[in-house]
């Protein structure tokens, strides 16, 4: 649901204004399309920040601060990795997948990461890793890469994808709820947008 900020506050907010809402998630289609450019650019770091935030379902302020020990065991990227939320303070578990795997390991050895460096250091003097603004540009500039309309993409649309994804091909809300860290099941109906899709989906296939 779409709505608009009330122009009435003592102090506009930065939205004022404007049509603001749930940002989309990315269909299989954008997903590979984004992988290949990535590829073909040879942005070792980009490919391994884009597969992980697919992955990890993490928010932008979990997933900015992620250091190598979270994801590896010894030198290898593990396949589960466990990080505590910073909104809620609970423990989230994630699955990285193989080409995410070789695409954070590619990214390690590349950069010369040590276990207890952040795993997207900040290029900008006095940063120790990138910010949750420098992410979403860098995932503004992903949506370009696809031609997207950017004001309906940002950072939660990489965390809602494989979410979305999974809730599409087993309707299983109390695993998507798990897997996003939601402490209730309301919050991830609210999430996913669900209950409207549902309906529509019925709806269509009922025939009067």
């Amino acid at each position: 649901m779409f709505y608009l900020v009330d122009d009435t506050a003592p102090h506009p907010p930065w939205n004022k204004g404007k049509l603001i809402g749930q940002k989309k998630p990315l269909k299989l289609k954008e997903i590979w399309t984004i992988r290949v450019r990535l590829q073909m650019a040879s942005d070792v770091r980009g490919l391994a920040l884009f597969n992980l935030a697919i992955d990890s379902k993490l928010r932008a302020c979990d997933l900015v601060k992620l250091r190598v020990t979270d994801v590896t065991h010894g030198n290898k990227v593990m396949r589960r990795a466990t990080v505590m939320q910073q909104k809620t303070h609970q423990r989230v578990q994630f699955e990285i997948t193989e080409d995410t795997r070789e695409a954070v390991s590619s990214w390690i050895d590349k950069a010369r990461l040590q276990a207890t460096d952040y795993l997207f250091a900040s290029r900008v003097r006095g940063s120790s890793h990138i910010s949750t603004r420098q992410y979403a540009r860098i995932v503004h500039h992903w949506i370009d890469l696809v031609g997207l309309d950017g004001s309906d993409y940002g950072t939660h649309s990489l965390r809602r994808t494989k979410a979305s994804l999974i809730y599409q091909r087993t309707k299983n809300l109390r695993a998507v709820q798990l897997l996003l860290g939601h402490t209730k099941l309301e919050s991830t109906v609210r999430y996913l947008g669900v209950e409207v899709d549902d309906a529509l989906e019925l709806a269509e296939q009922t025939e009067v």
